[in-house]
This record gives C-alpha cells, structure tokens and sequence, in this order.
C-alpha cells in the first residue's frame, strides 16, 4: 500500500471533484485493486478485490493525518467501497455525507450519491471531454447537441452554459435524467435542454426527427445486461452517426473497456461511417495515467463533411 500512503501524505486540500490516486492504471505496483478520489467534502476509497480491516485501519490513520493538516479540527469524511464479482459494498467510514450532495468541477456544480451504486453521478475521468464540450460549444454558438446514454446529463449542462442552443438527452433510466434536470437547475439552465427516458435503439424515429445535430455525444457503458454490449452493440450506433449530423458536424465518440483498444472504434467507423474523418483522440486526466493508452478510457473525435 505504499503508493496509496504516500500519496495520501501529500495530498492537496480538494476544491474540485477529482481522481486523487489511480491504481488501476496499473503504475503503482501491488495497488492496482485501489482508487482514491475526492467528492468534497467527502473522500472516497475503492477497492476492486476484498481488502482486511486491518488495510482499511491503516488508509484510515493516514487519511485521518492528513486531513488534521489540511483542515485543523475539521471532520473527515470517508466512505470505502469494495466492488468484487459483480457486486459492491459501500459504507461510511467516518463522518457524514451531505444530502443533498453538490460536488463542482470547473465552475459547474453536480450532483452526487457516493453512499449507493457503483456510479456516483459525475464520471471523474470524463473531466476532458467536457471542457472539450464546453470549449466547442463556446467556439460554435447556437450549437444543437444530441447527448446519447446521457446518464446525468453533464455533457448538457455545460454544453447550455457555453452557449449551445439545443441539446436533446437520451437514457433509459428515469432516475438519471431526473438527477440530471436537478443538474440543470442546481446551475441556472432554464430552457434549451430536453430529456428522453427512451431506449435508444427503438426511438430512431423521434432522435432523427429532432436532428440534423452539430455535435453528437455517444457515452455508452461497456456493459449494462439488458442494455448494451459494447461488443455488440456500439457498430449499431457507428451506422447512424452519418444521417444524425449535419454539415460539419462532429461526434464524440467514448469507449471505456479495458480490452477493447482504439481499433475497436476506427475499424467499424471506416467501414460503416467512411464519410466521416477522424480528427483527434482526446487526453484523458492526468490522474487517470495508465501503463497502456489502449487500456485507458478512449475518446474520440470525427467530423462530417462540409
């Protein structure tokens, strides 16, 4: 556990939400089941295999240290999670949790749940492709956006705040979107946003009826039973990507599976999009380093022509 601890001994008062320590990138040697990352005021520790008390006392000491530098006589907040075989086991370790929680990042505020699921609300290692959002959506005013698996809508928000004029949200879960409308308000976004609790392969109609669309943002989970198969599944999007976007138009294209490399995405993209050129993968965040960027998360951009 030595890179978790001495990570820890060094850490910086959090303001934003942000990955602290990343172990399963594979750099830290005999911490690769780790993961440390800051919803303030609240810091979270996950492991991916089952873990000793006696491991959890020591991270605990070493957080608890650390905190009394950063914030004298201030409570620490923790919370452990262990995800192992399909399933996860959260509890809070010490302190409290805000409720309602509101984590920021960049100047625009979220909404988080660190004490149930496996998925908090805001996926820390998409940080970049949401300033890469912003930053186009500021370049290209009036920009209209279709935001596909749009989970709690962050793509969206920032999208309206840097100026874009429309964005369709789609998602099967009622429950996401309705955290992602909180979203929406919790940062002053009043109009321009839509939300869809739809099955995206059996709502073309009404996806295509809104379009043609200047970006397209495809975030998929890489396994959902019942919902998506990265494996089987993402060709079918790839095929409409051409016919959703307008002239010019660009998608974003983002695949997190580990075994799945970036060919897994130009192949089919060559072959069921050839219209479409590829112009950039994007960085992902510091803290996510990986000893392989095929590992990684994967971000891809194209553009229509015109």
């Amino acid at each position: 556990m030595t890179p978790l601890l001495n990570t820890i001994a060094s850490l910086p008062l959090p303001t934003d939400a942000a990955r602290l320590f990343h172990g399963r990138g594979g750099l830290h040697a005999g911490c690769e089941h780790w993961t440390l990352d800051c919803y303030p005021p609240v810091w979270v520790l996950t492991s991916f295999q089952p873990v000793t008390e006696e491991a959890l006392a020591t991270i605990g000491a070493a957080l608890a240290a650390r905190w009394e530098q950063l914030a004298p006589g201030q409570p620490l907040n923790w919370v452990f999670q262990c995800r192992h075989e399909g399933r996860s086991d959260t509890r809070l370790m010490a302190g409290s949790v805000p409720e309602p929680h509101a984590v920021s990042e960049d100047g625009t505020r979220y909404l988080v749940h660190v004490l149930r699921g496996q998925n908090h609300g805001l996926f820390l290692d998409m940080a970049e492709g949401r300033r890469w959002v912003r930053a186009l959506a500021a370049e290209r005013p009036r920009l209209k956006v279709l935001n596909l698996f749009a989970y709690t809508c962050a793509f969206s928000v920032v999208a309206l705040q840097a100026g874009a004029r429309q964005v369709v949200n789609v998602d099967m879960s009622h429950g996401a979107l309705a955290i992602g409308q909180q979203n929406h308000r919790l940062n002053g976004v009043a109009t321009g946003a839509s939300f869809l609790p739809h099955d995206i392969f059996s709502s073309w109609g009404k996806i295509n009826r809104s379009g043609p669309y200047d970006l397209v943002v495809v975030d998929p989970p890489s396994y959902q039973k019942g919902s998506f198969v990265a494996g089987k599944d993402y060709a079918r999007l790839l095929r409409r990507l051409p016919d959703l976007l307008a002239p010019g138009g660009q998608a974003l294209l983002c695949l997190n599976a580990p075994e799945l490399g970036t060919d897994f995405l130009t192949e089919p993209m060559h072959t069921l999009a050839p219209e479409l050129t590829f112009v950039q993968r994007l960085p992902n965040p510091a803290a996510f380093a990986d000893v392989s960027t095929e590992r990684s998360l994967k971000v891809l951009v194209y553009q229509a022509p015109g």
